[in-house]
Parts: C-alpha cells; structure tokens; sequence
C-alpha cells in the first residue's frame, strides 16, 4: 500500500488560504521558474523544484479532499487535477445533480472511509491529502505517513490553517527533505509513529 502523504502550499505562519478561500501569492512559485513543470507551459518553477516536484507529483495516484475544496474548484469540472487518476471527497452530502457518474470522483462519509477508499484506487502509488480541515482531521486520525509544505514567503495573518482547526498534537521526525527554490522552500517530514 502506498503512504499517505498530507499536501500543500502554505504561508510562513501556516495558512494556505486567506479568510475568502483566496490562496493569494502562495501558487507564485509554480511561475517564478523556467523549468516546465507539466506539460500544460503554464507551471514554470527553478529546477531545483522541479527536481522535487515533479518525480513526486509522479507518484500520486489519488487525492483526497474535503468538498469545500471540491465546490470551491467546480470538481476540476470532472477532471483530476494534475493529472492524477482520481479524486475521493469527504462529504456527507452526495455528488451534484448533474454529476457526470464516470467521472474518476469518489464521494466517500468520513475521513477513514475516504483513506481505505483512496487506498484501494491507488495501490502501491502515494495518496495525497489536501492541506486544510480534511488533511487535518486524517492528521489526528493517526492516518498521514509523510507531511510535505511549499512554504511560501507571505506572512497572511488569518485565513484558513494548513492542518485545519485540529487540535491534535502529533509529532514529526526532523525534516527529511529541505529545498530552497526560488520564492519556495520545500519541506517534508515523517509523521513520528
């Protein structure tokens, strides 16, 4: 089974988006560079984080995210983002009206179901988790394996947390990775079992 691995760009005091759900200049980095980092032309970043991003970017096979983040994105309009294979939502209400059903989206009551069910599509590859009130509550779970940050230079004062309102303490082993890049420093730390 793949580790699951919790995700995202984040503020220096924490935050990965503002009161309005607005991430501001946290997504910067994915054009401060030259390196193409998909095939889109659109993510450009230093090859230092290309070298760190890319190869993990190729190793997901699933994100899991809260449904919050799944309207606030219009689902990717039914399409992974990144190209990832699928998405699983944590919700308790159920996919849209309209909702194309063969779209690769699950819609799973709970963050333990969503984990076995993101577990199961994905195999051996990594699990992603959203950053945020999910990926928090999968963090106190006991269920994260790895806690990975772009941590951005940007002081935001409030908005929505990194892990979420959680409180839950867990600690992380000394960081495994550390990478500056330009206007990013790339993080990972082992959750501590």
């Amino acid at each position: 089974m793949g580790k699951v691995v919790m995700y995202g760009s984040v503020s220096v005091d924490g935050f990965v988006a503002d009161e309005n759900d607005q991430p501001g200049p946290l997504f910067d980095w994915l054009s401060a560079g030259d390196v193409p980092l998909d095939e889109s032309g659109m993510l450009k970043v230093s090859q230092r984080s290309y070298d760190h991003t890319r190869p993990y970017w190729d190793e997901i096979g699933v994100t899991i995210a809260g449904r919050h983040v799944f309207d606030l994105t219009d689902g990717w309009d039914g399409k992974p983002p990144s190209g990832i294979d699928h998405v699983v939502v944590v919700t308790h209400r159920p996919a849209p009206e309209s909702w194309d059903p063969e779209a690769p989206f699950h819609f799973v009551d709970g963050v333990e179901a969503a984990v076995a069910k993101a577990q199961e599509l994905a195999g051996d590859r990594v699990v992603e988790v959203a950053a945020g009130d999910v990926g928090g509550q999968i963090l106190a779970a006991g269920l994260v394996d790895e806690v990975r940050m772009d941590v951005v230079p940007v002081v935001f004062g409030s908005g929505k947390r990194y892990f979420g309102p959680v409180d839950a303490r867990r600690l992380l082993e000394d960081p495994a990775v550390v990478i500056p890049g330009d206007r990013v420093l790339h993080l990972s730390y082992r959750v501590r079992r």
